[in-house]
């Protein structure tokens, strides 16, 4: 994971493994962002927190693509899913928004057999590697939406159908200017605290400081949240470092990881 990344409520999208900055939606500034919307105003389209690159697909990629995306791709439908029909079993449904190139995507997945996986990318290279590795190891709990998360979190999802999110790593916009752009901002983590179950939780990581802070304040601002820790979280054991996390590691770098859990209904 180490990598960067991110319609219509807007919030920007987002990227998981540390290669190239990716993908996942576009955000509108809300008033705490700094961006300016007046308090009660649509959120307006136009502010993206990814940058849509162009990257080669190798040849295994597209092998995999055209071999497993059949099965283990979905089709955008604005309409809720059925997570019954679309994995062929009921279990508990993590969302994951930006998986980059996949590797801690697939990690997770064969660590918990008895979670269900969806995963939102855009990057068509990023969702031929995922592809390719659940072929190499078997898998049978992941399905890929290539489509902005936003949107699959706001016309696919019900109310209190996840029991887990995943965003580790979006792109921290590093200009001031830019901050804006970042992918977790209220209205984003409202929408993600709807979406949970009681009990459900909502893991970030990031390797940017200042991104690391902003993102304890909004989620600790989310009232329906609570943290698990006393601030920033311990590495939860299923989430893997990558081989650009274990270098920034050993450069001095810092991981941040938080963990918040949706409270209980009233």
């Amino acid at each position: 994971m180490g990598a960067r990344l991110g319609e219509n409520l807007q919030f920007p999208a987002v990227m998981q493994n540390p290669p190239p900055p990716s993908s996942c939606q576009d955000f509108a500034a809300s008033p705490s962002s700094g961006g300016g919307t007046p308090a009660g105003v649509a959120h307006p389209k136009g502010i993206r927190s990814y940058v849509r690159r162009a990257g080669r697909t190798t040849s295994g990629q597209s092998r995999a693509l055209e071999e497993l995306g059949p099965r283990f791709v979905l089709d955008y439908a604005p309409r809720p899913l059925d997570a019954a029909a679309a994995f062929g079993r009921s279990a508990p449904l993590i969302l994951e928004i930006g998986f980059g190139m996949g590797e801690a995507t697939a990690h997770i997945a064969q660590l918990r057999p008895q979670d269900d996986f969806l995963c939102c990318e855009v990057h068509e290279p990023g969702v031929g590697a995922l592809l390719k590795r659940i072929g190499e190891l078997g898998l049978t709990n992941i399905r890929i939406l290539q489509h902005d998360a936003v949107e699959v979190l706001e016309h696919m999802l019900a109310p209190a159908s996840l029991d887990g999110v995943h965003i580790f790593f979006p792109d921290p916009w590093h200009k001031k200017r830019h901050n804006k752009r970042r992918l977790i901002q209220p209205p984003l983590v409202a929408r993600l605290a709807d979406r949970l179950k009681p009990g459900g939780y909502l893991h970030c990581a990031t390797d940017w400081q200042p991104y690391a802070e902003q993102m304890l304040e909004v989620l600790g601002g989310e009232p329906r949240l609570v943290n698990t820790a006393d601030g920033y979280a311990p590495r939860p054991g299923y989430r893997p470092l990558t081989k650009f996390e274990n270098r920034g590691l050993r450069l001095g770098h810092g991981v941040w990881d938080l963990v918040f859990t949706r409270r209980p209904l009233d």
